[in-house]
């Protein structure tokens, strides 16, 4: 998966550049042919939302060939794909500019991977259901009035159901499961403009246990480990909204996505990943 991503996400970027017209069919198809070349591919685990533009906003997009739009390099464009293979399931979310981003772009681009930062970092009681912590994902977004109108995460099976419950993440209190350990969520907020642009970022999480200096009435604690190393692009964030240790969290994701997918990678793949890892700057 890591592999392929970054393989993918350099030939786009390429081609892109280079004035290649691409609609949105096309880029879910080269995706698919990028996958089907990996060992123990089996299928897609789902449609693959790629959305330009206005099409982002409408967060269960699919592409059609006689309608879809043009991948436009002045736009955001939202890819939400993953695969079913022997050993696994995938899903994961990126939200790109091939231009120049707006500020308004960026400032929700940045909230968006606020509230992804928080629910990645979330330490929490044992017996918790995931309502509790879909606040943690919207919190940045509610700050300025605004919000999204899907789960911040579902469960996700080990090459099952992409989309598995019984638990979830989201807004929805009336789901009771807990988050127990051994768990695969997603962690998915994101923001959507009506007619404009729309932004999700997504990672899968393994729940596990953590270790607390204090465990409160003797209860346990839990908190996630990441299983998707994939660049966010930080041309999109705005530096200005970020905490220290909010930028501390993107170095640290980055140099670990370099760290364990550069091996992998040769060429214009791995120069895309370099490119795509250096740490944020700030004076």
């Amino acid at each position: 998966m890591r592999l392929l991503l970054a393989q993918f996400w350099a030939w786009l970027e390429e081609a892109i550049q280079k004035d290649v017209v691409l609609t949105e069919v096309e880029v879910a198809d080269k995706l698919f042919e990028f996958r089907s070349k990996q060992a123990g591919f089996v299928d897609t685990s789902f449609d693959t939302i790629s959305a330009s533009g206005a099409n982002g906003a409408i967060i269960h997009y699919k592409p059609e060939p006689d309608s879809c739009s043009i991948v436009n390099a002045e736009k955001l464009f939202l890819l939400d794909s993953g695969a079913q293979y022997v050993d696994g399931t995938t899903d994961v979310t990126r939200t790109v500019h091939f231009g120049e981003p707006s500020a308004r772009q960026k400032e929700c681009f940045t909230r968006v991977l606020q509230g992804h930062i928080a629910l990645d970092q979330a330490v929490f009681p044992e017996n918790t259901p995931g309502f509790i912590l879909d606040a943690f994902a919207r919190s940045s977004l509610w700050k300025i009035g605004l919000d999204y109108r899907h789960g911040t995460g579902h469960g996700v099976g080990a090459a099952l159901n992409v989309h598995e419950g019984p638990q979830s993440i989201s807004f929805r209190f009336g789901n009771m499961t807990p988050l127990l350990k051994g768990m695969v969520v997603s962690n998915e907020p994101g923001y959507y403009e009506d007619h404009d642009f729309g932004i999700r970022i997504e990672n899968l999480l393994y729940v596990k246990e953590v270790d607390t200096p204090n465990r409160f009435g003797g209860i346990g604690y839990l908190g996630f480990e990441r299983l998707t190393y994939v660049p966010m692009q930080t041309k999109l964030v705005d530096l200005s909204l970020l905490s220290v240790a909010e930028i501390d969290w993107i170095n640290n994701y980055h140099s670990e996505v370099w760290e364990k997918v550069s091996p992998l990678l040769d060429g214009s793949a791995r120069q895309w990943l370099w490119n795509n890892t250096r740490p944020l700057v700030t004076l």
